[in-house]
């Protein structure tokens, strides 16, 4: 081999074996006299237990190579956005009493018959016809209270409240 390319490569490692020698001796150690403490496997009888300190009563201090923060937290220039808080009130709705009502007037004047000692009134519900008295209960839930000659007066019955149906015209 050429002598040239000997003497390089011995120079190349010699000036790497000072790199990793030198600041070694050239910085004051801090913590006193540190070392790394090093547990070949198998050596150890109870499994994470460090080896004994040394005879000279100094602790074995052991250095933390353990990276300080995330590695891979997410970076920005960007300001980190608020976000607003929302605090949910119980919703507690009061419920709506209606106040009962009168349902629509179910039945259409047909026609009349007045004899001189009783006056009739024609109804009609649907199919169904009715022949009513001043008096008189229809299916349980309304109640004729009076005939006159221009309208018919009715009760309904559950409510207790009173509406007027047109039977015609006063002559």
């Amino acid at each position: 081999m050429n002598t040239k390319r000997v003497a390089g490569w011995v120079g190349f490692f010699g000036v790497a074996a000072a790199l990793a020698w030198l600041p070694d001796y050239l910085m004051p150690a801090d913590e006193g006299d540190a070392s790394v403490a090093v547990v070949a496997p198998g050596s150890s009888k109870t499994r994470g237990a460090l080896p004994a300190a040394p005879a000279a009563g100094k602790p074995l201090v052991v250095k933390d190579l353990s990276p300080a923060g995330d590695l891979f937290a997410a970076r920005s220039w960007k300001a980190a956005p608020v976000l607003a808080s929302v605090t949910e009130q119980p919703v507690n709705p009061v419920p709506v009493v209606q106040a009962p009502a009168v349902p629509p007037m179910p039945f259409q004047f047909v026609g009349r018959m007045d004899d001189r000692s009783d006056l009739q009134v024609f109804l009609q519900n649907g199919e169904k016809i009715y022949v009513v008295r001043k008096g008189d209960v229809i299916d349980e839930t309304w109640r004729i209270e009076g005939i006159s000659d221009a309208e018919l007066s009715l009760v309904y019955l559950p409510l207790h409240l009173s509406q007027t149906l047109s039977v015609g015209s006063a002559p």
